[in-house]
């Protein structure tokens, strides 16, 4: 295999070469850079916690609209045949923390 180019030709394509080795360790160097890195770092961090943030949410409003279907009817009106009685546990359950905080005091 024989080379047809001119000697003028090689000392330009080297040059060229050059330049587009420059241009890649420069990009090298910006992207190994500690700041990019530690950017690049960041940046996936918080992305990680804005889709963790976002499941949950919408995992918590589920929850809240699953409890609130059992104590509100579709109409908007409340199902006092469930209110009345998780009312009553509340009360009972405030009722015995209270008194087992007034017999831990004497």
């Amino acid at each position: 295999m024989s080379d047809t180019r001119t000697p003028a030709q090689i000392e330009a394509d080297i040059i060229s070469r050059r330049a587009q080795l420059a241009v890649m360790l420069d990009e090298i160097g910006v992207r190994m850079h500690p700041r990019t890195m530690m950017g690049d770092a960041k940046a996936r961090v918080a992305s990680t916690v804005d889709r963790t943030a976002g499941r949950a949410f919408v995992a918590v409003n589920r929850s809240v609209s699953d409890v609130k279907a059992q104590f509100v009817a579709e109409d908007g009106s409340p199902r006092l045949e469930r209110v009345i009685p998780a009312a009553l546990v509340v009360a009972g359950a405030v009722a015995l923390l209270t008194v087992s905080a007034r017999r831990k005091r004497r």
